[in-house]
């Protein structure tokens, strides 16, 4: 019989072996760039001014516009109006101003009215642009591919749901000028070539929160934050708010090297972001849950937390790389 030494020596060789081999699957199973798929279909837009289909920019070309804002939509025929209203009227009012700006509207295979309501603000604005992606990309997919089809020297993306108030654009507006010295305004040439990443955060709504949640759900979001901090992202403390703002530079490095396309992308973008050592800030800004949310409690938290672990794993092995082609451009 095999004394108690052995078999966890057995046992600790079997962990190691089983180590070794996962590592081995997950490198040759994986791209170290991203394949940016994208349906010929999707470079395409209606104008509906003039009733033709426009190809898309390229997120790699001159800026030419003050700010996109990247809309990512799956099944939000209702969310998404009021959400636009507030986004509209905000952004209008500031054209008076002399900003210039475009809202692009990323329906995600919606099987809804999504993409008829969001025509439907197209044909009223020259402003709005829609993506309809062929098939359900994810969060994550969705918002690349809105960026990769952007004018603006700088993009913001934000969540169809309205949770967030556009009014707090201007606090995230305000902490890019602390970054970089200047605004997309008045010098969007030198912000277009700038790096930054201004990220909304609702941690100041914690206690708020705390008092509304089971404990299951705030076992999850703690335990979520917690893996975070170990495994990828330090110094921002809520990575998920759907309210970033990006220069135009950065979103190109960025989202170039991105590989996840579902809820956890954002942390990738921000681990990426460290990674390259372009300064992200985080700012407060009011939020507000809206019903209908896409999020599962318990199966979305999951599927976070294994991606968590495969976005440090797979660049710990080298499996993934960071693209560094237009880091210095």
């Amino acid at each position: 019989m095999l004394s108690l030494g052995c078999l966890l020596c057995y046992g600790l060789l079997l962990i190691i072996i089983t180590l070794i081999l996962l590592c081995i699957i997950v490198h040759m199973t994986s791209q170290q760039y991203p394949n940016i798929w994208r349906d010929k279909r999707e470079d395409f837009f209606l104008n509906t001014q003039t009733a033709t289909k426009e190809a898309f920019p390229s997120l790699y070309d001159p800026w030419s516009v003050h700010l996109s804002i990247i809309v990512p939509a799956y099944n939000e025929e209702k969310r998404l109006p009021p959400m636009l209203d507030e986004c509209l009227e905000h952004l209008e009012e500031r054209t008076k101003s002399g900003l210039t700006y475009e809202i692009i509207i990323v329906s995600d295979g919606s099987t809804d009215k999504t993409g008829d309501v969001a025509q439907n603000y197209a044909s009223r604005y020259s402003t709005i642009r829609v993506l309809n992606l062929v098939k359900n990309r994810g969060k994550g997919g969705a918002v690349r591919l809105g960026m990769l089809s952007a004018r603006g020297s700088a993009l913001l993306f934000a969540d169809a749901d309205g949770a967030t108030k556009f009014e707090d654009l201007k606090k995230l507006d305000k902490s890019l000028v602390d970054a970089l010295g200047f605004d997309y305004m008045s010098k969007p040439e030198e912000t277009a070539s700038s790096d930054a990443v201004i990220c909304g955060s609702r941690v100041h709504l914690e206690k708020e929160e705390t008092a509304k949640r089971s404990y299951f759900r705030l076992f999850l979001m703690h335990g979520f934050h917690f893996c975070v901090w170990l495994l990828c992202v330090r110094g921002i403390r809520d990575t998920q708010c759907g309210f970033k703002l990006l220069t135009r530079k950065s979103a190109r490095t960025i989202f170039e090297s991105l590989h996840v396309e579902r809820w956890a992308f954002d942390v990738e973008m921000l681990y990426i972001a460290q990674a390259l050592n372009i300064p992200v800030t985080e700012v407060s800004v009011n939020w507000t849950e809206i019903e209908g949310s896409k999020i599962v409690p318990f199966w979305s938290w999951l599927q976070m937390g294994r991606d968590l672990f495969l976005i440090w794993l797979r660049y710990k092995i080298g499996a993934w790389k960071i693209n560094m082609k237009y880091k210095t451009t």
